[in-house]
């Protein structure tokens, strides 16, 4: 389906290189603007994406920290508890 804008762009192009030649060459460039169209949304989406990534990876960032401290909380208090049992050893 023509619009308009497709309509003179044939009615121009048909004087120049006839029927067949003004159609074909309609045709590419309608198809070729939808290409760069679907590849900007893609562009798009891929944009969006990234920022849901980056929401996801600052949230697991957070997460690690956490663990991360946890964990060396356990170990000094293993080893407080370690040096605690090798004093009272020694002591008696």
């Amino acid at each position: 389906m023509m619009t308009i804008s497709e309509i003179q762009l044939f009615q121009i192009l048909k004087s120049k290189i006839g029927d067949k030649g003004a159609e074909e060459l309609v045709m590419f460039v309608k198809l070729r603007i939808k290409a760069e169209i679907d590849i900007r949304e893609e562009m798009y989406a891929m944009k969006s994406d990234i920022a849901l990534v980056r929401e996801d990876v600052m949230e697991m960032k957070s997460e690690l920290i956490k663990s991360i401290y946890f964990i060396g909380l356990i170990q000094f208090l293993a080893i407080t508890g370690a040096m605690i049992g090798v004093v009272n050893f020694m002591i008696k």
